[in-house]
């Protein structure tokens, strides 16, 4: 297996489980449990925004380009109005 595929295999795998610490903190009751969870959330992120960096300057991983400050509020009005649609809190 190439160094290229075994850090994009390692990108994949970080964000999915960025994906399921988000969950399992929304869905957390215990605080002292939830607290870690964070704990454990940050420290992937920053662990996934290193490798990230690296991959970028072995050119294995392209980030998304640049986007403008019109595209970037569209996008949050976007999400705001979806929020408001079915995202809202549980009663």
């Amino acid at each position: 297996m190439q160094e290229r595929d075994i850090v994009n295999d390692v990108l994949a795998m970080t964000k999915a489980s960025l994906s399921d610490y988000t969950k399992a903190i929304s869905e957390c009751s215990n605080q002292q449990l939830r607290g870690a969870l964070q704990q454990l959330r940050g420290e992937a992120e920053q662990f996934q925004s290193q490798l990230a960096q690296i991959a970028t300057q072995k050119n294995y991983y392209q980030p998304a380009g640049q986007v403008s400050s019109q595209e970037r509020q569209q996008l949050k009005s976007q999400l705001t109005q979806a929020q408001g649609v079915g995202g809202g809190r549980m009663r």
